[in-house]
């Protein structure tokens, strides 16, 4: 059954432009008037005209995308999207950077089984990468930490006589309030860094100390 043909582009910001893709959709054949420009982020699918459109698809429908990612900002969203159009609303997709990823009616049941192929290959294909990527940061990171590189904003040095207040706190002669006034900093840095200090000198709290 032959249905309406749609057309979706969609740009993460205000400021980009979405004329290639509605070139590109109307020269594959979309009226103007069936092409949803969406200028919306894709931070999250929460897209109101993308929805809509796809809420009014019926089964012999086809919706014209130039690019994949089109539908989604990852491939989990891209693959629960594809199966929502073609399975659940039974209208057709057509990618057009990849002339394999279209499941109109009329192809052959070689032409869809490869189009469903491809979708999960380049679904595994980019979950491998972000592991791999995730992988490397992770070994990067490891590497670095051995190598005594520090992460984050720099850290204040701490003011003259710190260390000597940061143990009479931990043996409980003064509090934290008093000792970061003395030293003209805030108590809760002064508590942060004066444990650390103290774990790194291996020393143990008094119960006073936990007084402010």
């Amino acid at each position: 059954m032959s249905g309406m043909m749609y057309g979706y582009a969609r740009v993460s910001t205000r400021s980009q432009k979405e004329d290639r893709q509605v070139v590109a959709l109307q020269e594959f054949g979309v009226a103007p008037e069936h092409i949803t420009v969406e200028k919306q982020s894709g931070k999250n699918f929460d897209r109101p005209l993308y929805q809509n459109l796809v809420g009014m698809f019926q089964p012999g429908d086809v919706l014209v995308v130039k690019s994949i990612d089109r539908l989604g900002r990852n491939y989990k969203e891209i693959l629960e999207q594809w199966a929502c159009i073609t399975k659940t609303r039974g209208a057709a997709i057509v990618v057009l950077d990849m002339p394999l990823l279209d499941t109109r009616e009329g192809r052959d049941l070689t032409g869809t089984l490869v189009a469903d192929i491809v979708l999960q290959l380049l679904s595994y294909v980019a979950q491998t990468e972000r592991e791999l990527i995730r992988q490397r940061q992770a070994e990067g990171i490891a590497a670095a930490l051995e190598r005594g590189v520090r992460f984050g904003p720099e850290r204040i040095p701490m003011p003259e006589g710190f260390e000597e207040l940061a143990e009479d706190w931990w043996n409980g002669y003064v509090t934290a309030t008093a000792a970061g006034k003395s030293l003209g900093i805030s108590r809760k840095t002064f508590t942060r860094r004066a444990t650390e200090w103290g774990i790194s000198q291996g020393l143990k709290r008094c119960p006073a100390a936990n007084q402010p």
